[in-house]
């Protein structure tokens, strides 16, 4: 537990100078909602089992609320935010009542059926832009006094929100909910024969995921000032199962870590070699299933276990 928390503490202090070490602010927002839209449904895949192909609904969805009532209802951001967060919320436990009741990947399919549905309102919509996104989405005033015109002011608002949600993420993992959750992943039968509600429990987990989900969403087209229908596509759904796979499934951290190295591959490589990012990406994911089944993370952590149960071995052998 104190390594874990000399790490976070490691990166909230890397983050907070990273904009004076000559990161670019836009980019570190960026990556920060990425990783928390990947956090937040490695929540419901790595830690209740259940995959959903259709979280880019949550995200994009939510993106456009706060867009809309930034700028036609005249709210302030965090009023924006929490309007986008409680939408979410709200569609995950429809998507989730609808869904839980099919396993495997029969659920899988319904979320995937469902977001595009949702995507087709979304280009069917006049307030949405259709193709052409919603713009000039107004970044406000923070409780009506703090300026987030600034991108310095805008990037320490997202990781502010992001460090929340991250921290909301770690207590719900190692609480009681987060326990029933491993629970269900790992023998459902089981849990259910100890009397608790199963579904319940999954609709619990569906909800919390599309509502941080949502709020990753919302922060990102605030920060950004645009929503497109890039967000709420089934290829986004995609790449937040690519950045949770590289990072390591499961792990608290693996999914923010995939987020940041799918997100600075594409920034980097697609002013240079365009349209063929998309078959490096693909390279990349295989590689990974191949070679760090477990992610990055789950590899990393598996060899600093593996050490540690080593170094105890050799202090019991001692006389």
């Amino acid at each position: 537990m104190r390594r874990q928390a000399v790490g976070y503490g490691l990166v909230l202090a890397g983050l907070l100078v990273a904009p004076f070490a000559g990161a670019y602010p836009i980019f570190l927002i960026k990556v920060l909602c990425f990783a928390l839209f990947a956090s937040a449904f490695n929540l419901l895949l790595g830690f209740a089992g259940l995959l959903s192909l259709g979280h880019a609904a949550f995200f994009g969805t939510a993106a456009y609320v706060a867009g809309y009532t930034l700028k036609n209802w005249g709210l302030t951001p965090e009023l924006g935010i929490l309007v986008a967060v409680a939408w979410a919320a709200f569609l995950g436990w429809v998507v989730g009542a609808l869904a839980i009741r099919r396993k495997g990947i029969y659920f899988a399919m319904v979320t995937l059926a469902l977001a595009q549905m949702l995507y087709f309102l979304c280009v069917q919509m006049k307030f949405t832009g259709a193709e052409d996104g919603m713009h000039g989405v107004p970044r406000g005033k923070l409780f009506g006094l703090l300026d987030l015109s600034g991108d310095l002011a805008m990037y320490y608002f997202v990781v502010v929100v992001c460090a929340a949600a991250f921290l909301l993420i770690h207590r719900a993992v190692h609480s009681p909910f987060g326990q029933v959750l491993k629970g269900i992943r790992e023998n459902e039968a089981r849990v259910r024969s100890l009397g608790y509600d199963v579904e319940r429990f999954k609709l619990l987990a569906m909800v919390l995921s599309a509502a941080l989900t949502g709020l990753a969403g919302a922060t990102k087209a605030v920060a950004l000032g645009f929503a497109t229908l890039v967000d709420a596509h089934w290829h986004t759904s995609g790449e937040v199962v690519l950045m949770t796979l590289i990072g390591g499934l499961g792990t608290l951290v693996g999914p923010a870590i995939g987020a940041a190295i799918v997100v600075g591959l594409e920034s980097t490589l697609s002013d240079k070699v365009g349209s063929w990012v998309t078959v490096i990406m693909g390279a990349l994911f295989m590689a990974c299933v191949l070679l760090f089944r477990r992610g990055l993370v789950g590899e990393l952590a598996g060899l600093f276990r593996t050490r540690d149960l080593a170094q105890q071995g050799s202090v019991e052998e001692k006389p």
